[in-house]
């Protein structure tokens, strides 16, 4: 059964009087573990597009489906709730607390969405620490750490939930070359491990290289879509 089903979505967006179609008649499908990007100049609506998914936002018009629930009825406590329990996001400036140490961040949604016992979430922070290769860095606090090696503890915030689905929105663009790779392996490593779908929203060449399913938006329209060797497609 597909993880993600979008059937003619569309979103319009008021812009003082003038209104914008940022989204227009999209379908598609994603299986899970998935690793899959959303490319496309800017405004043609690969963020609205996951701002979507997320939950983030509702469509004008159409039909959207994720890991079995029709997200579109989802009321704004409802929506917070099944992204807490379904989704982890990764963004291009971190978005860590700078008060907090790597192990404190990395912990949070455990403590301000799911509300785990102490007990399991120590178990669950010390495995994806571990997983990333941050177990020496746990006490640091974010300035204290690299760009590359903070993208790594978003990459553990963004999996400590153990989500269904992962949405990064250009998490690499913050990075030189060689540390974004790093970070792409890791990413292709914990989908591998923990079965969760990986979607990106990018410009990055190097991600559309790494993904396995490409989709191509144009003035909000779906105008491709290319499925690599060996994909899980």
């Amino acid at each position: 059964m597909e993880l993600i089903k979008a059937e003619n979505i569309g979103k319009d967006y008021t812009v003082g009087e003038v209104m914008i179609r940022a989204l227009d008649g999209v379908s598609f499908e994603i299986e899970p573990a998935s690793f899959v990007s959303f490319v496309g100049p800017s405004g043609s609506g690969k963020t609205t597009l996951l701002n979507l998914i997320g939950c983030l936002d509702k469509p004008t018009q159409g039909g959207l489906t994720v890991a079995g629930t029709d997200i579109i009825g989802l009321d704004r406590k409802q929506s917070a709730s099944f992204r807490g329990e379904h989704i982890g996001f990764i963004f291009q400036d971190f978005n860590l607390i700078p008060v907090l140490t790597v192990y404190e961040n990395i912990e949070y949604p455990l403590l301000m969405v799911q509300s785990l016992p102490a007990k399991e979430r120590q178990s669950r922070v010390a495995a994806v620490i571990e997983a990333v290769g941050m177990t020496n860095q746990k006490d640091k606090y974010p300035d204290q750490i690299s760009g590359g090696q903070k993208q790594r503890v978003a990459v553990a915030r963004a999996l400590v939930t153990k989500p269904k689905l992962v949405l990064a929105d250009e998490p690499t663009a913050n990075l030189d070359h060689k540390t974004a790779y790093m970070v792409l392996e890791l990413m292709k490593k914990m989908r591998d491990e923990f079965k969760t779908t990986f979607i990106f929203s990018t410009h990055d060449q190097k991600i559309v290289g790494e993904a396995e399913i490409i989709y191509t938006l144009e003035d909000g329209q779906l105008a491709g879509r290319e499925v690599k060797g060996g994909s899980r497609a």
